[in-house]
């Protein structure tokens, strides 16, 4: 499975953590998948990081499904679980947030005379997100999105995901879970399917993100009250929709040579000989954008004639069948606030041409064409004074 490395998939279990990550979200378009699922795809703020968001409804099962259905859909660079959860500890308070460090199916086991055995399984997160994670907690960047006077701390911990809501902490299954998955730190309903997804599909990233809405130990009732559920699933999408931007960012472009911004280098040297009457012309590996030669070298990139001529390019592309419908549509609409842009006669002009051709470079990036093409004019618009 090829990998669009400026995508990423997150996904909800209920409708209010849908609608929390939603709101972090611009530019979204629904995207119908042909076995009738429905997600929604747009941006990260102020950022070339797409979002594939999908609601996956409760229990491990559908999760697992759904998970698989959206990495087949969109070759996500990662996927992202997001949502509420109960706090097993009492360290964890209400409205923290907690990046699983490991997920427990704790439902596995064997029956046996002398008691239930547990079969533990379980997935750790992927190192390289890990330590994106726990650079974005790091950075407080992120806390720039919450409401104000929100201050949750993150933790990183192992979380439980089984098949029933735990709201009792003596419980036989609340006796189960401190006996043998003593570390887990909070308890819910899915994240332990979309870790299997992950695992099945080339061990693709995977990273669950809980905001704690209750303490698992029967005052659910009295926290929903207190509309902890809508707080504690804000505080995770905050986190959440940081943390994507910083796996697009830090992704394998910018382990096979790609800058930070995401704009690719070149780390190779050609040596040319010639002896005689021979010349040598132009001898590259590999070329990113426009090459010139003679006369014409130092004459400037026209950005608006540049525009105008990609937009050709674009919807040749679309007729030639390498952009479907919809992200030919995405692409148009990104040009479209590109070119309003020029001239960028303002700050804010200047900072809204970039953004759109950031995004526009994520929609064509697997049509070398046009990558190249805005490649060339990304350089230029970045050397706008």
């Amino acid at each position: 499975m090829s990998t669009n490395n400026g995508l990423v998939v997150i996904l909800t279990a209920l409708d209010l953590e849908y609608e929390a990550v939603r709101d972090q979200l611009t530019g979204l378009r629904v995207h119908r998948h042909s076995a009738g699922t429905r997600f929604e795809v747009g941006w990260t703020a102020q950022s070339d990081c797409r979002v594939a968001l999908g609601l996956v409804g409760k229990g491990n099962h559908p999760a697992a499904v759904l998970a698989e259905r959206a990495m087949a859909e969109f070759s996500p660079a990662a996927v992202l679980f997001v949502g509420v959860a109960g706090g097993l500890w009492p360290n964890i308070r209400l409205g923290d947030v907690v990046v699983a460090s490991k997920i427990y199916a704790y439902h596995g086991g064997t029956s046996e005379d002398d008691g239930l055995k547990a079969r533990p399984k379980a997935w750790e997160i992927p190192h390289e997100a890990d330590q994106i994670a726990h650079h974005v907690d790091r950075s407080a960047e992120w806390r720039r999105g919450l409401p104000e006077g929100a201050a949750p701390r993150v933790h990183f911990g192992p979380i439980a995901a089984g098949e029933v809501v735990q709201d009792s902490g003596i419980s036989e299954q609340a006796r189960w879970i401190r006996q043998h998955y003593h570390d887990a730190v909070a308890i819910e309903m899915e994240a332990a399917g979309v870790a299997q997804a992950g695992h099945l599909n080339r061990a693709l990233p995977v990273v669950v993100v809980r905001g704690i809405s209750d303490h698992a130990d029967g005052s659910k009732a009295a926290t929903d009250g207190q509309n902890w559920q809508p707080k504690a699933a804000c505080h995770a999408a905050v986190f959440a929709t940081a943390l994507a931007r910083e796996l697009i960012i830090d992704g394998p472009d910018s382990r096979s040579g790609a800058d930070r911004d995401g704009s690719p280098t070149m780390r190779m040297s050609n040596r040319n000989i010639a002896s005689g009457n021979a010349h040598v012309g132009v001898q590259a590996g590999q070329i990113y954008g426009n090459v010139t030669l003679g006369a014409d070298a130092d004459r400037p990139l026209d950005l608006a004639a540049s525009l105008a001529s990609l937009r050709t390019h674009l919807k040749q592309a679309h007729l030639d069948g390498q952009l479907d419908e919809e992200t030919y549509a995405a692409a148009e609409s990104e040009l479209e606030a590109a070119t309003a842009c020029v001239p960028a006669s303002t700050v804010e002009k200047k900072s809204g041409l970039m953004v759109a051709l950031k995004r526009l470079r994520g929609l064509v990036a697997d049509v070398s064409e046009l990558a190249a093409r805005l490649a060339a004019i990304i350089a230029v618009a970045r050397g706008m004074s």
